[in-house]
């Protein structure tokens, strides 16, 4: 169970994402960020050591607002395979430095977020420690979401989405699986998509207050 310690990280979590996301071929707003938090949730690390969240942000430095989702993984130590993934570093007020990484590069972050699309973990309030969010809503497809899939693999930056690639442990799947986690967010329904396996939805707040939701993960499978 993850808990939320109640104290200060310097440099933030949102001024290390200002300076980071303009990188980004997904990001669309000016060149210094303006970001206000706008929602999220959490996953619980199974070993209990790495720190699991959904962040969302709304920029205003652009010509219209824009909102963002950043899956971020908080870690005790550096970690090579991810290590194209890093956002920056940062000094917990209890846990002391931490090293933070863009999730879609985090083993611990795609595993828990593909074992939440298979209906074997719940997703938990962003707030509060051992809390479930209900506002999470989990949709398999037709086919459902394999078990034992592991990632990531190539990790593919595109202008909204990140693509993250997962399969059986040891083996080729029958068709290429892909982890798809929206970045730029949009108010909708799931897709239709018939090569979804699962989709994961849930809320957010825009720039002017109003609660919105929108998918923020898909499993797809490649058509043959």
């Amino acid at each position: 169970m993850a808990v939320i310690h109640r104290t200060t990280m310097s440099p933030g979590k949102l001024e290390l994402l200002a300076a980071w996301m303009p990188s980004k071929p997904w990001y669309r707003g000016g060149d210094a960020p303006l970001l206000t938090k706008a929602g999220g949730f959490r996953l619980d690390d199974p070993e209990g050591e790495v720190g699991i969240e959904f962040m969302v942000v709304t920029d205003t430095s652009g010509d219209s607002p824009v909102t963002y989702q950043v899956p971020m993984t908080y870690r005790g130590a550096p970690v090579a395979s991810a290590a194209d993934g890093l956002i920056g570093t940062s000094e917990h007020g209890v846990l002391g430095r931490r090293w933070i990484y863009d999730g879609a590069h985090d083993v611990v972050l795609v595993e828990q977020l593909l074992a939440l699309l298979a209906g074997r973990t719940t997703a938990q309030d962003q707030n509060a420690s051992d809390a479930p969010d209900p506002t999470v809503e989990v949709l398999a497809g037709d086919a459902g979401v394999p078990v034992g899939l592991l990632g990531p693999g190539a990790v593919t930056d595109a202008s909204d989405a990140t693509v993250v690639g997962v399969g059986p442990a040891g083996r080729e799947p029958a068709l290429p699986l892909a982890l798809s986690l929206s970045r730029v967010l949009t108010p909708g329904p799931a897709s239709t998509d018939g090569c979804a396996l699962g989709q994961l939805l849930t809320r957010w707040t825009d720039a002017d207050g109003a609660e919105q939701r929108g998918v923020f993960a898909v499993l797809l499978a490649e058509k043959a």
